[in-house]
């Protein structure tokens, strides 16, 4: 049985470790403290509707809200994975949009920490074609969730070798495998950076969200201290952002407070921005009262995170 304070104990050495990692980079004079990337959640409505089609996403990004990195989800081209047809005309839209494609974020593909071992192997397979069409289009990461069942410790196990393994098929491609608090014992911050500790491969990390700490119903993970506990491992961050008041300020984030844990943390790669709420009721709105937050918060303390 694992002793849950052992799970943290090698974090500073992983974190060292992943100083390295290329998303966390010192800025050049004249660089902004972090970019601004686009989820492709944050304009769900819009996608299941019909209004906006995956191909159209890059492009849609950059016109409507002068965002230049988009982060996809598999949902809105789950058939398209290995149509290498399709992944061409995305990536040549990229292009001529003048836009990076960042990650993707899988879905619906099994549990990578599935109790039984035939599924977890199910599971990392099915996203193999992720890993594969990620890097054909020249993202620098999958994201991918870490659900399991069974006992703390034994939800731990589970998790680490679906991820291990994937992250080992990951590391052969060039891309990385990261996991975002998604639920379960992932929205436990302790719990999945005692996870990516035993993965124990530079490859393996997380993407924070500043609002996905429910761990179950009724039972809520502090989200300061889960972003703090995952940031060491931090390949990407998702600014979640719900309600706005009259000044265009979070209602239920304290966004300052998480800007400084992400840059505390020495993180300089793309925040995106992921929106998922009900005022305004508009998502293209919702989007921008997010962009504009970040962008004023990031000018707010540029001259506190000066190079």
């Amino acid at each position: 049985m694992h002793d849950r304070r052992q799970f943290i104990q090698s974090t500073v050495a992983v974190g060292a470790a992943l100083a390295a990692n290329p998303l966390q980079f010192a800025r050049a004079a004249g660089e902004p403290l972090f970019r601004i990337s686009l989820a492709e959640w944050s304009l769900n409505r819009h996608l299941f509707g019909g209004e906006l089609d995956n191909l159209e996403f890059p492009a849609f990004a950059k016109n409507t809200f002068g965002i230049e990195a988009v982060e996809y989800v598999n949902q809105f081209f789950m058939d398209k994975a290995e149509d290498r047809a399709y992944l061409t005309e995305l990536k040549q839209r990229c292009e001529d949009a003048g836009v990076r494609s960042v990650l993707i974020m899988c879905d619906r593909e099994g549990d990578l920490g599935d109790a039984d071992p035939a599924a977890r192997t199910k599971a990392v397979e099915n996203h193999y074609k992720w890993v594969e069409a990620a890097q054909f289009l020249g993202c620098h990461s999958v994201r991918v969730n870490a659900r399991s069942s069974g006992s703390y410790e034994a939800q731990h196990d589970y998790a680490v070798d679906g991820l291990r393994r994937l992250a080992e098929f990951g590391a052969d491609h060039g891309l990385g495998v990261i996991v975002e608090n998604h639920g379960g014992l992932s929205s436990n911050g302790q719990w999945l950076s005692g996870v990516i500790t035993a993965v124990g491969l530079d490859n393996c990390g997380t993407l924070p969200d500043f609002g996905n700490f429910t761990i179950a119903p009724g039972e809520d993970y502090d989200r300061y201290q889960g972003v703090a506990e995952l940031m060491p491992f931090a390949r990407g961050v998702s600014a979640k952002s719900y309600d706005f008041d009259a000044d265009g300020n979070s209602i239920r984030i304290d966004y300052p407070r998480m800007l400084r844990i992400v840059l505390d943390a020495g993180y300089r790669g793309h925040i995106g921005v992921e929106w998922e709420g009900r005022e305004p009721p508009d998502e293209i709105e919702g989007v921008r009262l997010t962009k504009a937050l970040l962008e004023r918060i990031r000018d707010e303390l540029a001259d506190s995170y000066s190079a």
